[in-house]
């Protein structure tokens, strides 16, 4: 595989698991043109990869090329009635239900087509859902974080297309963290969800596209599809999401942002514990840690002591809640995920152990789901220091990040 980027058709990974599909000529990649995104290559080819198959889309408001055109929309100027169903994931085609909350089978208003919903009684395509397609298309904008279930929906999707026979589309979108930050615990196989369905760190520094290859080829679903990833044009791993010079389109209601992922990593699993508050509903969500009754002043001297680079805190205190308010630049050096561990242990010291104490049983397993094990929950309730918690996580990093490096598709 070490010559992987010289089977690139003009930028576009035209992939059948992982290899090169023999009729494709290689071509040599494009290099330093402008940014593109998948969707757009695909369409300066003229759709050629869909050209004569039916075709299903899963897609919601963040399906858009580089004009802010949706992707469904183009999909149907371009291939007509061959654009036979839409699939839509958490929080709905429009972006706007809750977390949490299951997403209806429905008629979009925009294509006149069938939306099936992949966030309901079901979260992988049943063989019914897939019958009015040969080829499943998937373009959504993730974030970066395991907990996200947009790439959940993907790997379910690529595991029912292998078993139905189905050809699967990844339209490749940028990581809006960069593709360098890699951080955090592993995932249990116990804890396997669907707010951690592959076994990557919590924060892996991927694309959707690689993170199809590595799924497909590691065997972390029972049987791999036919896949293609149509690659972007001009990313590279250093570039974070203000360097598109795209558009941020809220990804779910309390994403709003383009720094948005950065704060969900920093206080997601934090909001997992009992009388805390990560800001949701502020102007800011995932922008605060704070516990009931906690003394702002104690928090922000606990935090100024950490060596975080490219965060700062600031003391604040409404509604019986007291913490910090984060600020974290786009390129910040810190581990963000080692801070949302030192913030859950350092409000749960202050609040005297209630954070972690007065978890209900749903409450608690959707926590160690997040989280990936158990093992924080009783790491922290036996004292054990957050730095050793975070240092643990280095070996399990470093394979990682020499695992994934034969499905790195940029620079």
């Amino acid at each position: 595989m070490g010559s992987r980027r010289s089977f690139l058709l003009s930028g576009a990974a035209f992939l059948t698991g992982c290899q090169m599909m023999p009729t494709q000529q290689p071509m040599p990649m494009q290099q330093g043109g402008p940014f593109m995104l998948g969707i757009d290559f695909l369409a300066s080819r003229n759709f050629d990869l869909l050209r004569g198959k039916r075709v299903g889309l899963i897609t919601n408001h963040t399906s858009v090329n580089g004009r802010g055109e949706m992707t469904r929309v183009v999909m149907q100027r371009a291939l007509g009635s061959s654009l036979t169903a839409l699939y839509a994931p958490e929080h709905g085609i429009d972006g706007t239900i809750g977390a949490g909350i299951h997403v209806s089978t429905r008629r979009d208003s925009v294509t006149g087509l069938t939306v099936y919903s992949l966030y309901g009684p079901t979260r992988k395509p049943t063989p019914q859902m897939l019958a009015p397609i040969d080829v499943l298309v998937f373009d959504l904008q993730d974030i970066g974080c395991r907990s996200y279930t947009y790439i959940s929906t993907m790997a379910v999707a690529m595991e029912a297309c292998a078993e139905n026979g189905k050809h699967f589309v990844v339209l490749d979108r940028p990581n809006p963290m960069g593709g360098w930050r890699v951080e955090g615990p592993p995932l249990e196989a116990k804890w396997k969800s669907f707010v951690g369905q592959i076994p990557v760190p919590y924060v892996h520094g991927m694309t959707a596209g690689e993170l199809a290859m590595m799924t497909s080829s590691k065997g972390w679903i029972s049987q791999a599809p036919r896949l293609n990833v149509v690659k972007m044009q001009g990313w590279s791993r250093n570039m974070v999401w203000q360097d598109t010079g795209l558009r941020w389109y809220r990804t779910s209601p309390n994403i709003p942002y383009a720094t948005s992922p950065q704060y969900y990593v920093a206080t997601g699993i934090l909001g997992g514990g009992s009388a805390v508050d990560i800001g949701i509903g502020t102007e800011n969500p995932f922008g605060y840690a704070g516990g009931s009754g906690v003394n702002p002043q104690a928090m922000m001297a606990a935090c100024q002591r950490w060596n975080m680079p490219g965060v700062s805190f600031s003391p604040y205190s409404r509604n019986g809640f007291g913490g910090v308010r984060l600020n974290i630049t786009p390129r910040a050096q810190a581990d963000l995920t080692a801070l949302d561990v030192m913030l859950l242990g350092e409000l749960n010291r202050l609040t005297g152990g209630k954070v972690l104490g007065r978890m209900s049983g749903s409450k608690l397993n959707l926590f160690h789901k997040v989280y990936g094990s158990e093992s924080l929950y009783s790491s922290l309730r036996q004292g054990v220091p957050t730095s050793r918690i975070v240092g643990g996580w280095g070996g399990w990093i470093s394979s990682f990040r020499s695992a994934r490096q034969r499905y790195l598709l940029y620079p």
